[in-house]
Formats: structure tokens, sequence, C-alpha cells
């Protein structure tokens, strides 16, 4: 057993050489190791070309949209957008706003208008971090006299509201500035702030087959997630600015800071329709936003926040640094985005403010580095430096959206959540329905979902390498060893079983009992596998990830929080690291070019039991890589899953239509498929039973 040095504890390494002698790994596979979470480092190495990075962002950008729901879009429905209660400040207005973002799903905010302007003016989008009642805040005198002694604010008046002073200074720079509610914040009250930001228990009448809730295992098959409502409220609001007949669209820019920098970095690499971003005091190596409402699963699985933020490169963005998470992005992380721009001949169009002498907040000199980058691309013409004024800040009875005709809906109402969160699951199978039935749709929209699920394709497998080792029964028929996969760092345990007339054709077979799969209790091969070798073909048995025993419980972050992403938004989850196993087998035995190993002219795949599905994953993502396969899926379903720690749970596995979404995207290949009565999604495969599918996988193989 070997391993390589970490900078990790001592324990950690003891934890990692238990599981590598439990599984016959080696300690050297990171799978090993313990979870990241949250708190990890999470570099972003600069790309050497744009012919390196542009694949990789659209990767990560993929990956991105998927973990938020948003691939494909909800429809977008009527905004219905109601703007009334102008207030008139002499040089800007404010009016009062609310939209439905989904239906009954209510967006809630102000909207600043500059009063003397011709022409189209741009528009900046302004989401808040975890202040509360952000739009309302009115900060206490001393508060303010605080800040203004140690320069985080200016004015007596306007130091009240820092939320406030940012969208008057733009109004008044010429620009349209929307602030807009966090969920549970100011007038946005149909989730509350304990199902927000303070989740911390599964909620067991919320963790249901049918009308559930969010964080549940349901909701996360479903890439439903608080992060994700935020988002599409952004994206909305996209929609909404531009219905406003004087907003520029080539202008539009999103600002925000902590948990809005958070939103505003997935606005920018969401929505292509933004040109300027200036996430505040949240783009950094270390910390990547603690509360559940930064979380999703999926979204930091191999990337972290600076790399999102690198998504909107080359447009112009701009970021700064302070006495928090963020201290040491001048050193690591700025110089990575300097050099990306660079290699776009625009090393100027990214900038970092240096604040580390500033607490945690969006302050006054914080603020005019964004006037500054605003001005400066968008040409607004103010003279540098862009100051602010004072003003008279408005109290919340001014600035709610909310009242006597206008009336609020219902707070904090589960039978809402549940009701939204059926509209999205009910939207996205329609849309994903429509595309399964063509080979666009099935190539453009369910493929690249699966891809981003699983995490990895054929393509992306990478390089890999064999090593043998003498068979412990000294069988000679037997071939045992280990396939390294050298891009990723993984290993997978497997045996050739060989025939005496070897004629190039190989199944790779794939069961729950690993290794031993092919054999009886007696150790004998089974019949259907004694049957393909006496055919003349190869059979390999492997041993996926801890396979060791398929029915514990998957590993989860030392987090007192129930919140499936804080595990996988930073992990595969076990399920797509067995996958990755399978692709990297599939690769291997197509590629290898071993003299101590038999040839193999052709790969054919088999997944018996709980390796079905995974079976039915690896073939969705190897095209005809795999010549023919036949796969068992017992009837599983990942919507029937009721706790995030199943080996079998896989965030996103029921929103791509399930496991018949997976057979889809193979079944215009040769398709052997059991336990299925419903074979709309993949008619050209051939139906088979369960019972005693192994012969029947072996005699179709041979046909």
């Amino acid at each position: 057993m070997s391993f390589r040095p970490t900078h990790r504890s001592p324990w950690y390494l003891s934890a990692a050489l238990l599981l590598a002698s439990m599984t016959g790994l080696s300690a050297a596979d990171p799978r090993l190791e313990p979870l990241k979470d949250l708190n990890g480092y999470f570099p972003f190495p600069a790309p050497k070309s744009l012919q390196e990075w542009e694949p990789r962002r659209d990767f990560v950008r993929r990956q991105l949209v998927v973990s938020q729901g948003l691939w494909p879009m909800p429809t977008k429905t009527p905004l219905n957008a109601v703007i009334h209660g102008k207030i008139d400040q002499g040089d800007y207005t404010i009016e009062k706003v609310y939209f439905e973002s989904a239906p009954g799903f209510y967006v809630t905010g102000n909207l600043y208008r500059p009063k003397h302007v011709t022409g189209k003016v741009p528009a900046v989008i302004f989401p808040h971090g975890h202040w509360t009642d952000a739009r309302f805040l009115f900060q206490p005198d001393k508060f303010v006299r605080d800040e203004i002694s140690t320069g985080q604010e200016r004015f007596e008046n306007g130091g009240h509201s820092r939320f406030q002073s940012m969208c008057v200074q733009l109004a008044r720079m010429g620009c349209i500035a929307w602030q807009i509610d966090a969920l549970s914040d100011s007038d946005s009250i149909q989730f509350s702030s304990a199902i927000v930001h303070k989740f911390a228990k599964q909620r067991p009448e919320m963790n249901t087959t049918d009308n559930w809730g969010l964080y549940s295992p349901q909701a996360e098959a479903n890439l439903q997630s608080i992060m994700g409502l935020h988002t599409l409220n952004s994206v909305r609001s996209v929609d909404f600015l531009l219905t406003l007949p004087d907003v520029d669209p080539k202008r539009m820019a999103v600002t925000g800071s902590s948990g809005g920098g958070t939103q505003t970095m997935l606005l920018a690499a969401t929505d292509d329709r933004l040109a300027l971003s200036y996430p505040v005091v949240m783009v950094s190596t270390s910390m990547q936003g603690g509360c559940s409402c930064e979380n999703a699963s999926l979204l930091r699985v191999g990337t972290g926040n600076v790399e999102i933020a690198a998504l909107i490169a080359p447009k112009p963005q701009g970021m700064n640094s302070a006495d928090d998470w963020t201290k040491e992005m001048a050193t690591k992380g700025f110089p990575d985005l300097k050099a990306l721009y660079k290699l776009y001949g625009k090393a100027d169009f990214v900038t970092l403010q240096r604040g580390e002498h500033f607490p945690h907040n969006y302050n006054a000199v914080s603020r005019m580095g964004f006037y500054a980058v605003l001005n400066k691309h968008f040409k607004l013409g103010q003279p540098e430096p862009v100051v602010e004024r004072d003003y008279a800040p408005l109290k919340k009875d001014q600035l709610t959206v909310w009242d006597a005709a206008h009336p609020a809906p219902k707070a904090g109402d589960p039978n809402f959540e549940r009701g939204l969160l059926k509209w999205l699951k009910s939207d996205a199978q329609q849309q994903l329905l429509a595309a399964a039935g063509s080979k666009e749709g099935r190539d453009h929209i369910l493929r690249p979902g699966v891809e981003a699920i699983i995490g990895r394709t054929l393509a992306s497998t990478g390089k890999t390498t064999w090593t043998a080792a003498p068979h412990p029964t000294g069988d000679d028929r037997t071939i045992a060893g280990t396939v390294t996969n050298v891009t990723h760092g993984e290993e997978v345990q497997i045996e050739f079983h060989l025939p005496r007339n070897a004629d190039g054709r190989a199944v790779l077979w794939i069961d729950d009992a690993g290794l031993s799969s092919v054999r009886n209790s007696d150790r004998k091969l089974l019949p259907a596998v004694q049957k393909l070798l006496d055919s003349g073909v190869t059979v390999i048995s492997a041993q996926l990830l801890l396979q060791d025993d398929p029915t514990t419980p998957h590993r989860v972050v030392k987090e007192t929080r129930q919140v499936p992403a804080y595990t996988f938004g930073y992990n595969h989850a076990l399920f797509a690291q067995r996958t990755h196993d399978v692709l990297t087998l599939i690769s291997f035995l197509g590629a290898s070019s071993d003299r101590s190993l038999p040839a193999i002219k052709s790969v054919a795949l088999v997944g018996c039991h709980h390796s079905g599905p995974i079976a039915a994953a690896a073939r969705a993502l190897s095209g005809s890589a795999v010549a023919k396969a036949a796969v068992d899926t017992r009837g599983f379903r990942f919507a029937k899953l009721l706790d995030y720690r199943d080996p079998m749970f896989l965030p996103g596995g029921a929103k791509y239509l399930d496991v018949p979404g997976l057979l889809a995207l193979s079944e215009q290949l040769p398709l052997l498929v059991a336990g299925e009565s419903d074979n709309a999604l993949f008619p050209a495969a051939k139906l088979s039973s369960s019972d005693d599918f192994t012969a029947a996988a072996s005699a179709w193989l041979l046909q």
C-alpha cells in the first residue's frame, strides 16, 4: 500500500488509509480523503491559453446553470409588474415595484430613476447580503458617527443607509437602480428567514415523494434551492428592466456585497445580457459562502468563487478585499483573474480595490470603487473621482411596496413553498419530455444536463494506466490489476476473465458485488459469464468506489445543519463517482495497448441491481464507445429516495427524466433494458425481465 504526502493532519491521513485498506485502493485516490466543505481552499489556476480556458469555461458555466435549476430555464411567464407610489426627490425618483418571477412568486424592491436625462440609460441590479430589512435599513446616529470616524461613511444623513446611498448616487449619475429584496427580507415575505437563512433540520412533513419542500432529497434531486430561486429572481429582474423603455440593453450591470456578491457572480455568469459585474466582499479562494442561501448542490464541485467570477471575462469586472475571507485576494485569486483577462488583451478590464483595513460591508469607499468602474466602462462622463453627495434617506413606511391598494401575499406559507416547487418540477418535466422526443433536444438539452449532474464525460475522462497484480487464487485464466485514471488520480480494481479463444469482444460486467459479481457463492463463474467466455468474449469485472457494502450511508461533511448542498455543493455524489469509474474503464478498454492484456476490438456493458442505473448513466455519456449495453434498472427511481445520505442519491437525478432519461440518451444504440414497463422514452430498446437477467443479457450480447 502506498500513499502520497499531503498537508493534512495525521488524523485525516489515518482516515484515508483506513478507507484504502477497506477498499483495496491506494490512499493516493483523492476520493478517499476527507470531503471538501465551504471552508476549503479553492484556487483558480490561470489558464495558459484561451484554447485551454474556453472549453473549461463552458463546462463550469453549464454546471453552474444546472446547479441553479435553470437548465432548461423555467418558462418565462408574464411578470405582471406593478410600479406605483412614485416619490419625487428632486433630481431622481423612487418607485415601488413588485412582479412575478414565476406564477404567484413575487419579487419586490425599489426603482430609482434619474429625472434629467434623455435617451436610454444604464441599469444596475443591486442585490444585498445578510443585513436584516436591508432596503429599509436606517442605522442609529451613534452607528453612523462611528462609521464616519473610521472613514466608512461620509454623511450624517445619508450614512443612515448604505443601501439607499448606492441607489441615490447611481440615479444622480444617470443610471436606473433596481434594489431587489433577498428572499425573507424587507417586502419579500413568502419565505421565512428560518427557511432561507437558518435552515437546520430536515422537515418530515416536507420530505415526501410528492408536494415536497426545500432542502428535502426530492428538492435536491430536482435541483430546487433557495439559491436557485434567488438566481431566477435575478434573471427575471433583467427581464423586468428590459421592459422599461428608458433602459439601455447594452449597459446593464450588477453589484452586491456579501450574499449579494454571491448573487452578483451567479447572475453575471448565468445571463449574457449583463455587461459589467462588481461583486463585493465575496470573491475569495477561502470561505465560499456560509449561509444555506449561498449554497446549491453541484455549484462548486471542482470549482470555486474565483473561477465563477472569471466566467464573465472579458467583460468589465471589479471586486474588493476587506478584513474578512477576501483579505488575501491580492495574492491569491486576483493575479490569476488578471492573467485570464490578459489572454483576452484586456488586463485593465478587471480591478481589485484593496480594503483590508475595513470590515465586511459595502461602505462609501467601496462604493466609490464601483462608481469608477461603471463610469469608465459605461462612459457616463462623470468627473473623477466620483464622490457621493448627501441626501435624505427614507423610512420603511415610505419605501414598502405593500399597502391597502397593493396587499401583501401570505407570509411563510408552507403550501406556497410546496406549490412553487411543484410548478417548477412540472414546467421542467414538460420541457424535458419535449426535448427527449428529438435528437436535437436530447443532444442539446437533456445530455448536457446529465453531463453536469454526473460531472464528467468520456472525453474528459483523461489518461489511464494499468498495473497488474497476481490473482490470489493463482487462476491462470484471470488477470487482476488496477486501472489508474492519471488525470483525476482515481483507481479502479478490475479482473480480466479470459476465454481460451479470445475474438476481441469484451464485456464490462458491473454489479453490486464488485469483483466477485461474476461468480457464484462457490466461486464458480456464473453460467451467463461462462457462456460469454465459451463464445470467445473477454469478461471484465470491477470494484467500483466503496462498493464493498452498497448499503453504507453516503458520507456527509461535518456540519450540524442538515442542508444537502453543504456536502453535494463541493463533492461529487457517490453515484456520480461510481459512474466516473465505469467511464474510466470504458476509456481504458477502448484505448489499451498493453500487450500483457487481451486485445479488445469492441466493448459491451452489463449493469445489474443497483449498478444498473450507474451503467445507464455511463452508457448515456459514452455513446458508441460501448457497442451494446444491457441494463437492469429494477425499476429504481431517484425520485423515490427519501434520504440524501442514501448511496444512490444523486443531485439532479430526478430532474432529467430520472432513469428513463438516462436510457433515452442511449436508445438509438443497441440496448437491452430490464426492470422497466414503460419504454416511451427509449422505444428502440429491447425489453427484458429482471428474472434471470444475466442469462438474458448474455444471450442478447451474443446475438
